[in-house]
């Protein structure tokens, strides 16, 4: 699908009295940590997103990767929905916690992997295993592009091995490998949020910028919403608009609050 620059998107917005904005964090929002275990909250992105969260024409919600532990203290307004490990652990506003499936039923099996991973690891240098407690998440961002290839490759069939017996899937990306469970989905993610806080009349935005977020992308788009890919490079997407960075995304969302602020829409 050609995608074009997501500022075209905002005349679209005229028409709304609502918006729903559902937000990716790594790689949206802010940059990669040179660590998954680094969490530092952004001073700037926080009052931006506290200046969306307290417009009563948006509801916002935060739909990460990482565990919802790293993402309540990476963006703690209460306000606003959050969303660790694509959507297995909702926060709501209200502050209740909504699992989408036992830990029991998953934890031990990745009890199983981590040590054969940490094992495949050891002399390697480049990787790091991150542990969300629902997922396993093996990074080579590091490594060489021939060792990473051959690593992961290793470590994905390990995960293969436990997949066949239990309610995990593997995720693949970039010099990237987890296995989580198969309910982990952005998607699924948003869906619920919707069923769960509905927003009559609400036009669903999704901004994001992997392939875990194209599930995302199709739910909004299935609510005649509005999808936007966060990339430097053209690729197959479902998206409709593209913004280039981080950077962008937050000059986009500044813009956003300007067009609600004068009350065009």
């Amino acid at each position: 699908m050609k995608t074009q620059p997501a500022h075209q998107a905002l005349t679209r917005l005229v028409n709304f009295e609502r918006l729903w904005l559902f937000l990716d964090y790594d790689g949206t929002l802010a940059e990669f940590a040179p660590s998954p275990d680094i969490v530092i909250p952004d001073p700037e992105l926080l009052d931006l997103l506290t200046r969306l969260a307290n417009k009563p024409d948006l509801r916002l919600a935060v739909i990460s990767g990482r565990r919802l532990q790293h993402i309540r203290k990476l963006v703690p307004i209460p306000e606003i929905w959050l969303a660790g490990t694509y959507g297995i652990e909702l926060l709501s506003p209200s502050g209740g916690v909504r699992s989408q499936l036992n830990f029991e039923s998953i934890r031990p099996a990745l009890e199983k992997l981590k040590p054969k991973w940490e094992t495949l690891i050891a002399s390697q240098g480049g990787f790091y295993i991150e542990d969300k407690g629902w997922s396993l998440a093996l990074h080579a961002r590091f490594a060489s592009d021939e060792n990473a290839e051959k690593i992961l490759a290793e470590a994905s069939r390990l995960a293969r091995q436990l997949i066949q017996k239990s309610k995990l899937r593997l995720l693949g990306g970039h010099k990237f490998l987890e296995i989580c469970p198969t309910t982990a989905d952005k998607g699924k993610a948003v869906q619920k949020i919707l069923a769960y806080d509905a927003f009559s009349g609400a036009l669903p935005i999704f901004i994001g910028d992997d392939d875990k977020d194209e599930g995302a992308f199709a739910v909004v788009k299935a609510h005649h919403g509005i999808a936007i890919l966060v990339a430097t490079e053209s690729r197959k997407t479902q998206a409709d608009y593209y913004l280039d960075s981080p950077y962008s995304v937050r000059g986009w969302l500044q813009n956003l609050l300007q067009f609600r602020s004068r009350g065009i829409n």
